[in-house]
């Protein structure tokens, strides 16, 4: 079994919560895989602004989720961690991160 851990954030401005859209019509928060020496706050700034070009500011660490999923490319079941902050923004200026399939960026209240 792969073991993966990723770090992600929700993202509030005012009343609001940042998601993103994929193409295929999911519905996100902001996450990715923690780089090695890297740690799981760093990676999680670092996703929301790859992913959204949105800069955040940590507020608070809320926790972590557990799942299993099968990799198809190799064939294996894959155990994944995703650690959670919440953060806090001063400006919805977004530009999506197309090139891994997200293709809006909403906020909500």
């Amino acid at each position: 079994m792969i073991e993966e851990v990723s770090s992600g954030g929700v993202v509030i401005f005012g009343n609001t919560i940042l998601l993103l859209k994929k193409f295929n019509g999911d519905w996100v928060l902001p996450k990715g895989r923690v780089e090695k020496n890297e740690s799981i706050k760093d990676a999680a700034l670092r996703e929301v602004l790859e992913e959204s070009g949105v800069k955040a500011e940590v507020v608070r660490y809320i926790g972590m989720v557990h799942y299993k999923y099968k990799n198809l490319k190799e064939d294996e079941m894959v155990y994944k961690t995703v650690h959670w902050y919440l953060m806090k923004t001063n400006s919805m200026d977004c530009t999506p991160q197309k090139k891994k399939g997200l293709l809006m960026l909403y906020l909500f209240i």
